[in-house]
């Protein structure tokens, strides 16, 4: 694995406006747009993380429980949260803002997995996380249950091998 780089070195911002083309019929941000805006700023996060190409390899449960308008400012932050030889795993939180009204809520969090690959399209190593603050440490401790859940999930693990996972749900 390559140097040792911080959660936060990783972190990013990014600040889009709700357009009318951004809308479904009811004035409301499609989910599928703002799905595409997280992609984005995960993706870039994951590469100032690993200096290198980054490709998702999945997304885990996005909720749209509560809509974000037309005219809304979106906010998204993301950063890694922990990196397993090749893929990384970053946070994402969207924050909806209603300027004028002098309203903002967290609306949909998620979780992003990108894998770092070479120019030939092959995956390479990438830097191992060091987290500093109370919430990066909380992050980085659930990582690897959530890694093991995804390996389950898509038959890449069996679920006797989740030892992490087992644990945690305190499965003999």
């Amino acid at each position: 694995m390559a140097k040792k780089k911080t959660a936060n070195s990783s972190k990013v911002t990014m600040t889009e406006l709700v357009l009318p083309n951004d809308t479904n019929t009811l004035d409301n941000l499609m989910g599928g747009r703002l799905m595409h805006w997280m992609d984005i700023c995960a993706a870039i996060a994951a590469q100032k993380h690993s200096n290198r190409i980054v490709v998702t390899a999945s997304v885990d449960n996005i909720s749209f429980g509560k809509p974000i308008s037309l005219g809304d400012v979106v906010t998204l932050e993301a950063k890694v949260t922990r990196s397993f030889n090749s893929s990384m795993e970053v946070y994402i939180s969207a924050k909806s803002e209603n300027i004028p009204g002098g309203k903002s809520e967290i609306t949909n969090r998620a979780f992003f997995t990108f894998v770092a690959v070479d120019q030939s399209g092959r995956p390479i190593d990438v830097p191992e996380v060091i987290p500093e603050s109370e919430e990066e440490k909380e992050l980085y401790a659930g990582a690897l249950r959530r890694r093991q859940l995804r390996l389950v999930l898509a038959k890449r693990m069996k679920p006797e091998d989740a030892k992490e996972l087992r644990t945690f749900l305190d499965v003999q």
